[in-house]
């Protein structure tokens, strides 16, 4: 909105103004004055909806949305969602089938074996019953522990001959094992720990690992296992949808540098998650690149066979990729979220929306619920989500159409953004597996944040690729149900295997590959 032009005019004026305002008999210039204030007061009312909007986000940004959910944020006096569905038995704590990791230890009776005699009645038999009594212990240890192995030395007093005992043939050659380089890697590109904080935490309890030598030691394991990241990469381009996003990440190296060959200073991390049938795969790019740029890169391994896949990202055009086709969905996500921000001005229309939106996840909520195919979902939303979807359609254009919003308000930039990309919204009521939203992508994106937040910044572009290389190993395994320390610690035992056939040793596949009689 334009800003008004200035006109000053005396306190005076203003009641000489009124009078005639009031008797009917309007002078020469008022109508200007008139419409001066009438414009004032439009654009002051902007700029505070504008304002107070701003002020809202930067609070959120600040100390956080407690939620998002329709239901609070519209005010509605709703029945809880736990009220409404049978309430779970149990107590809160974690069962022993969710201790995956724990180390089992068989304890017989003491003085019972199977098919004994029972002491009891002396007449039946005992079995083995097959669930056992259980008992949980959780103890603590250092993430990196250490053994110093004392190897007695004995001397001749006659010839001055030394004997040192020799060192048990099992615990290898190598000072740091596989194991404390697939912590050291978990801790930092999965947890956000930082070298200088595990330093610390280590010197604290006694078994020094200077910040160098933890990188010196992921430097080491990613030599040893990298083939796999550019085997995860071939995966993901064969995806049937692939999600993508990017987040500001600093390189040290290429701010020296100032800019790329396109004079861009900008330094960023892309996320992008594909689904392979039943797979989900995560990767992680790192540069000067945007993240339709480094879907492009991925996407040159796509085989030529397959079609064209379903891309779900937001509506910036640099997550578009420029070389491969694919057919674009937008995220919904982003567009309700435009309406959440300005609720508090609009809460009737809002509510309309948001409650619209709210009915469409319920509806996509069941087709998970029901192992529905994706065929099936799509004629599900078709028939369920489809009429409200075109009724929301309507009423957006209705606002405009009958002047009931401002275009340039806030309310009315988030239902241009709507109408603007309404065809790539709603792509799910078209394409059997394009998603609602791009939030699997952001969830991934999170591990970069959370990089950034306690490391700050990478030094070096080979800092960053290595950076790229575990997280996108590590949320792959999360998003696989794989234990990442595991799998991190088996594929270093296996390198030579991993550099001769990658394929077999993906997160999803590795124990398969694993052939040795003791594993």
């Amino acid at each position: 909105m334009n800003t008004p032009k200035r006109m000053d005019i005396t306190p005076d004026q203003l009641k000489s103004l009124l009078n005639r305002v009031e008797s009917g008999a309007l002078a020469d210039g008022d109508y200007e004055i008139i419409k001066g204030m009438a414009e004032t007061i439009t654009f002051l009312s902007y700029a505070v909806d504008n304002k107070n909007t701003s002020i809202k986000r930067l609070l959120k940004l600040l100390f956080g949305a407690q939620t998002e959910k329709t239901s609070t944020i519209t005010r509605k006096d709703k029945a809880k969602k736990s009220d409404l569905k049978k309430k779970k038995p149990g107590h809160g704590k974690n069962s022993a089938e969710a201790y995956t990791g724990a180390e089992k230890i068989e304890i017989p009776h003491e003085t019972l074996t199977h098919k004994d005699p029972c002491p009891v009645c002396e007449k039946g038999k005992v079995y083995d019953v097959k669930d056992p009594g259980l008992v949980i212990r959780v103890t603590g240890n250092a993430p990196c522990s250490g053994k110093v192995y004392e190897l007695q030395k004995l001397r001749c007093n006659l010839c001055g001959q030394v004997f040192t005992a020799r060192a048990p043939d099992n615990i290898g050659e190598e000072k740091y094992d596989a194991a404390s380089g697939a912590m050291i890697a978990l801790l930092k590109y999965g947890s956000g720990f930082p070298f200088n904080r595990l330093e610390q935490l280590q010197a604290f309890l006694g078994i020094p690992l200077p910040s160098s030598t933890q990188w010196e030691i992921v430097e080491a394991v990613a030599d040893k296992i990298h083939p796999v990241y550019r085997a995860l990469i071939r995966h993901a381009a064969q995806g049937d949808v692939i999600y993508n996003d990017d987040t500001v990440m600093k390189i040290l190296e290429l701010i020296n540098n100032q800019e790329d060959d396109h004079g861009r200073k900008g330094m960023y991390t892309s996320g992008i998650v594909s689904t392979v049938n039943d797979l989900k795969i995560a990767l992680f790019i790192t540069g000067h690149n945007h993240a339709g740029e480094n879907l492009d890169a991925v996407l040159a391994y796509r085989s030529k066979e397959l079609s064209a896949p379903v891309q779900m990202c937001d509506a910036l055009s640099r997550n578009v990729p420029k070389n491969f086709a694919t057919i674009l969905s937008n995220c919904l996500a982003h567009a309700r979220r435009k309406f959440i921000d300005v609720e508090w001005n609009f809460p009737d229309e809002c509510a309309y929306v948001l409650e619209t939106l709210e009915k469409v996840y319920q509806y996509d909520d069941d087709t998970r619920r029901q192992n529905m195919t994706s065929e099936q979902r799509l004629k599900y939303h078709q028939e369920k989500s489809g009429p409200l979807m075109k009724n929301l359609n309507a009423w957006l254009n209705k606002q405009f159409d009958e002047k009931k919003v401002e275009p340039n308000s806030n309310l009315g930039q988030g239902i241009s953004y709507m109408q603007k990309h309404w065809p790539e919204l709603t792509l799910f009521l078209r394409e059997p597996n394009a998603p609602l939203d791009n939030n699997l992508c952001e969830r991934a994106l999170k591990k970069a944040i959370l990089h950034r937040k306690n490391s700050m910044f990478y030094k070096t572009l080979h800092g960053a690729y290595i950076g790229d290389l575990f997280m996108s190993l590590i949320h792959t395994c999360g998003l696989c149900r794989v234990n990442p320390f595991a799998y991190l610690k088996k594929i270093q035992e296996h390198s030579s295997e991993l550099f001769a056939d990658p394929e077999r040793w993906l997160p999803w596949n590795y124990k398969e590959a694993v052939t040795s009689p003791e594993e």
